[in-house]
């Protein structure tokens, strides 16, 4: 298998001294793939992240997605907004069957949700974004084992593939500018897409 083939829309790759593993730090907007043993690595605000694998195979995938704000309250979970969060998760998925996983033996780890973007309070990004990503993986019939979702903190998640291992750390001390105005300029981002054809985030 190419190399190339694994580094999808997540350029961000290092070497993690502290867990001693080449690791891909994911931005929101992107996703990574890969059959190796790696560290993929994001910090979650009111974005979700779905971590994917394929339990027998090894191979796993993260991704890092938001909602579109913009949308009426009253658009159904099933509505237009979803069509993003359905292209960040299908991607995912259809990159996870080209290196070789099997649809039956996926499970997922879903992470993020929170509170964190002010000015959004009315309409809870968040809570919608937790919401699209538990229907969707009903839906495809892919079995949630974990999750760390909603609560009013950001997050930062550490994906071990191919174990599945996951680690959590709750940002509660830290500043998180830094974090809100990366996820508030993203947003900005799908505000202003254009509402009609497919969905192309980047």
């Amino acid at each position: 298998m190419s190399e190339s083939v694994q580094e999808v829309l997540a350029p961000n790759l290092y070497y993690d001294k502290y867990f001693g593993a080449e690791a891909v730090k994911i931005l929101p907007g992107e996703y990574y793939v890969t059959p190796r043993e790696m560290l993929l690595v994001t910090v979650l605000g009111s974005c979700v992240a779905a971590c994917i694998r394929d339990r027998k195979k090894g191979i796993g995938g993260m991704n890092h997605f938001m909602l579109p704000e913009c949308f009426q309250d009253a658009e159904s979970i099933n509505g237009l907004p979803t069509r993003y969060g359905t292209y960040a998760m299908e991607m995912l998925i259809n990159h996870l069957m080209k290196l070789g996983a099997s649809r039956q033996n996926l499970e997922a780890k879903i992470f993020g949700g929170g509170r964190v973007l002010r000015g959004f309070t009315v309409s809870d990004i968040g809570g919608k974004n937790v919401e699209f990503v538990r229907h969707f993986l009903d839906t495809e019939k892919i079995p949630v084992v974990a999750e760390d979702l909603l609560d009013v903190y950001p997050r930062k998640v550490y994906f071990f593939v191919p174990t599945g291992r996951v680690l959590v750390k709750k940002l509660k001390s830290v500043n998180n500018n830094t974090i809100v105005e990366r996820e508030k300029n993203y947003s900005d981002k799908l505000r202003y897409m254009q509402p009609g054809g497919d969905a192309e985030l980047f």
